[in-house]
């Protein structure tokens, strides 16, 4: 199975988890080392300005999701 079968969620919180899922795979997939994101983390755990460019990819994702869910309406 995928681990993207679908951008369809039930609710808003779980098109929210969804975002960060694509997100975090985003990383993965861009950098597939696993000790290299390891030691990297706590450069940008610790940066505010890392935090705040991770949050605008989250909101970027959850947009896409929210539209792919017609604002779940």
């Amino acid at each position: 199975m995928s681990w993207l079968p679908s951008l369809q969620t039930e609710t808003p919180e779980e098109g929210y988890e969804l975002a960060i899922k694509l997100s975090r795979m985003a990383v993965k997939k861009t950098q597939p080392d696993d000790a290299a994101r390891t030691r990297m983390r706590p450069d940008y755990a610790n940066n505010a300005d890392s935090l705040t460019g991770v949050s605008q990819v989250v909101a970027t994702n959850f947009n896409t999701v929210a539209t792919a869910n017609n604002f779940w309406r």
